[in-house]
């Protein structure tokens, strides 16, 4: 159980990091401050806001779960509904 909350613990830093660097990043190009801005080897710019926003509320989700799973909580489940005409 040690090794899979040490997986955990990683997983959740990586994440954690990751969400830090993309807020970044959404703020430099919301505030005008840079045309363009750069993660890693990927070049960012205003038309890519909605795109980032989407990545941040990922990582934020990703985050979550894990806090949740490092907490004994299950992780979120999603489940389809399909509406039926009868």
């Amino acid at each position: 159980m040690s090794r899979n909350r040490t997986e955990l613990r990683a997983r959740l830093e990586f994440w954690r990091s990751a969400l830090v660097a993309l807020r970044e990043a959404y703020l430099a190009l919301l505030d005008g401050q840079v045309k363009s801005y750069k993660i890693g080897n990927e070049e960012l710019t205003r038309l890519d806001l909605a795109t980032l926003q989407r990545r941040i509320e990922e990582a934020e989700k990703k985050v979550d779960e894990l806090e949740a799973l490092l907490n004994g909580d299950a992780a979120r489940r999603a489940y389809a509904v399909m509406p039926m005409d009868w």
